[in-house]
């Protein structure tokens, strides 16, 4: 099965709502098309982008503590044992990746269109969430 690490603002985006790709992206992973990789990193992230104000307008304190302990629960929570520094142009971003190479995950999955330049690292093929998207659609009708 595709394990998947989805970037921060894809994974918040995505709990807004469900008809944009990024919740088409979290609704697929509740379906178990694939596995969803994050880190403590990634968790923290997210709480934290939680509390701007755009998700604290959409989203409930209790929608976002519980959005969180979802992912604590469901997804598949990694250590970081990779270390990525200096490849991305945003720390965070080196996160995701180290998170990536640490689980031997098959695509981090980024909104950031410099990290999508790389193209690959270690490994991994790093995917726009679109793109992510159509390689679902495309393991759906192998299977």
């Amino acid at each position: 099965m595709i394990h998947a690490v989805l970037d921060t603002n894809v994974l918040a985006s995505g709990f807004v709502r469900p008809e944009p790709v990024p919740g088409q992206l979290l609704l697929l992973w509740q379906a178990e098309k694939y596995i969803l990789v994050v880190s403590e990193h990634i968790l923290t992230e997210l709480a934290r982008t939680f509390e701007e104000p755009y998700f604290a307008r959409h989203l409930t304190p209790e929608q976002r503590a519980s959005n969180v302990a979802l992912l604590r629960r469901e997804a598949l929570v990694v250590p970081l044992t990779a270390r990525v520094s200096g490849i991305a142009t945003h720390p965070e971003d080196d996160r995701i990746l180290a998170t990536a190479v640490s689980a031997h995950a098959d695509y981090p999955v980024t909104g950031d269109a410099q990290l999508q330049k790389l193209g690959e690292y270690e490994d991994v093929k790093i995917v726009s969430p679109r793109q992510f998207l159509e390689l679902l659609g495309e393991e759906d009708q192998q299977a």
